[in-house]
This record gives C-alpha cells, structure tokens and sequence, in this order.
C-alpha cells in the first residue's frame, strides 16, 4: 500500500471525513498500548515508530545492535517479518529468501542472529532458547504482549507526524499522547523540520531526544562517481532515499517510487532496465528493495546491472545514546552493565 499524499499534508477535507474512524481507531489502539506484557527474561529493547512509513528504524535498530556487540553482547533482532510469507517464530536462516522472512530480516541476519514471529512473546522465547542476552525489536512498538526494557520512537524529522491524525485519516498509528507515554526517548531522523512540534512535545513530557543522520556508504558512493543514475525504491519514504543519493553527490537524473515493501514484476523490471539503457543511466536502489529483487529467480536481469547503496544510522548525541542503551540492560538485569575495557 502506497500512503495518501493527504497523510502528510495539512488537516484538509479528506482528513475530516475519515476523523470519525481514525477517533474510533485511535482509541482502540490507546487502550492495546495501555495492557502489560510478558517479561522475555533478558532486556528488550524495542524501537518502533509513531507513524507509518519509513522513518529510520530499521537502520536504528541495526546502530543499537552495533553497540550491544561492541560491549560483548549477543543481540538477537526480533521483528514481525512484514511481507514475508513466514509467521514464525522462526530464527533466518541463509537460505531464507525476503519472499519467505520478509527484507528487513534478511538486511538484519547479516548483522546478527534475526527471528521472525507474528507472535513477539513466543519469538522472544525462542531468540532465548538460541542463546540470545539482549532482544532489538524492530518495530512492534504498538504491540503490547512483550514488556520492553526500552522504547524508543524513530521519527522522520522532515515530514514529522503527517496532519496529526491517526488511521485511516492520518499517519499515526495511535494517538500520540498514548504512544509518548508508552515511550523511553525520541530519535528523529534528519532536520528537525516537521519534527519541531513533536520535539517539543517530547521536552514537556522531559523524554531523551536524540538527533541522527543516514549516511550512505562511502565505498558505494565512489563506486558511483561521475555515473548519472536511474534511482528507484519501493519502501515508506522512496523521496527521503532519493535526497540521500543527490545529498551523496550522485546525480538521479530518474527517479521511480514504488509503495512500501513492493515486489517487483518482470514487467516492471523489464521498463526500469529499458528506461536506464534508453538514457544512459545506472539503476540505483536500496538494499531492502535489492533483498527482495534477489528473491526473485524471474528478476535476474534486474538485479545484476543494479547498484546498491546501503545507509548507515548515526546518532549525534552518541555517548548519551549509549548510555541510554546500556542502562536500560543494567537496571532490566538488576546488575552492571559489560563494557570493553571495564
């Protein structure tokens, strides 16, 4: 599903008429957010989002799982597996393809050891079972059946909290006075431009805020110097990776979006290639949308002329950030924290 430009524009007509559902809707989720979860008997950290669409989370859980194993952890990702046919719990394997777990796993398990479960408890139990010492949620932040040590919120800084309202009228996936109360720290992802009022929101409420940028990998970005590309993305802001690429100096003469966690067909592969050769470009996109293109045999052609280029979260309070990640292990173990070095 593609998200309504109407989502992120200011409260219109559209938004009006779909108030009386997103009310209705927003309450029933401001009550789930409200119940108790099981406890996973090791730390949960989970980082979620307030709204829909991409904002960063993925690359933010992959940066907290960075830390945890530079401290000797043993992070184990825990995450639902969106459009993935596996309902788990599951830990991903090398043969798992996105088809099958879903491509934000995939992108996770090269980092470290990733379970899929539509049921988080049940997924909790077994990242445990395999020897997990700390669980990273990617998402599930609205899920109330797994307690979480630490809640982090990852926002977009440039389009914010869209017009406010909740679904099916707004981008929120609760209201968010609920969704602050449930939450440890906000991180927004680039400027602070439609943020601005949520950061505020989040000082009254006297919650961490922590600032971040996505930088893009710099072995890619001079694989690509000099080249004049067909940049396209099938994922929750296709806009915010095509800023990246120009911001990284490359130039995206062509631009293509494609709704979030697209599969692509032959048929669309076949324009993107004839579209690219036509102008002289090289086809550019993102490792989510390469882990699904790879999944399928039929898009071969696609993903061989295809470059990647892979983002890195960077939080720029960086030594808060971590103190924040670490205390939450301490105070859920009831215990001192590991640390290199200590």
């Amino acid at each position: 599903m593609k998200a309504p430009r109407f989502w992120w524009d200011k409260p219109g007509a559209t938004a009006a008429l779909l108030s009386p559902f997103a009310a209705l809707y927003g309450a029933v989720a401001a009550q789930r957010l409200a119940q108790g979860g099981v406890r996973a008997g090791i730390p949960v950290i989970c980082v979620g989002n307030p709204t829909v669409g991409g904002a960063g989370k993925t690359p933010a859980a992959i940066t907290i799982a960075r830390l945890l194993i530079e401290a000797g952890e043993r992070p184990f990702f825990l995450t639902r597996g969106y459009g993935g046919r596996l309902a788990g719990p599951v830990l991903v394997e090398a043969e798992h393809t996105a088809t099958q777990a879903g491509d934000e796993p995939i992108l996770l398990a090269r980092i470290a050891p990733t379970v899929v479960a539509a049921n988080r408890a049940a997924g909790a139990e077994l990242a445990r079972e395999k020897g997990a010492s700390v669980i990273v949620m990617d998402d599930g932040f609205q899920n109330p059946s797994l307690a979480k040590d630490l809640a982090i919120l990852v926002v977009d800084g440039a389009r914010g909290l869209g017009n406010g309202y909740a679904l099916p009228a707004g981008p929120l996936r609760a209201p968010l006075g609920p969704q602050l109360d449930r939450a440890d720290a906000l991180l927004i992802v680039g400027d602070v431009t439609g943020a601005a009022p949520l950061a505020t929101a989040a000082r009254a409420r006297k919650l961490p805020l922590f600032h971040a940028r996505l930088e893009p990998d710099r072995k890619a970005v001079d694989a690509l110097a000099g080249k004049k590309v067909l940049a396209f993305a099938g994922i929750g802001d296709p806009d915010k990776f095509f800023a990246t690429v120009a911001a990284a100096g490359i130039d995206p003469v062509a631009t293509r979006g494609f709704p979030d966690h697209h599969r692509f067909s032959v048929k669309e592969a076949g324009s993107l290639l004839d579209e690219a050769t036509r102008k002289g470009l090289s086809l550019l996109t993102t490792e989510k949308d390469m882990a699904r293109i790879e999944a399928n045999a039929a898009l071969g052609t696609l993903a061989a002329p295809a470059h990647v280029l892979p983002v890195e979260l960077t939080v720029s309070e960086s030594e808060d950030f971590r103190k924040l990640v670490f205390g939450a292990c301490e105070r859920a173990r009831g215990q001192s924290f590991s640390r290199p070095g200590a």
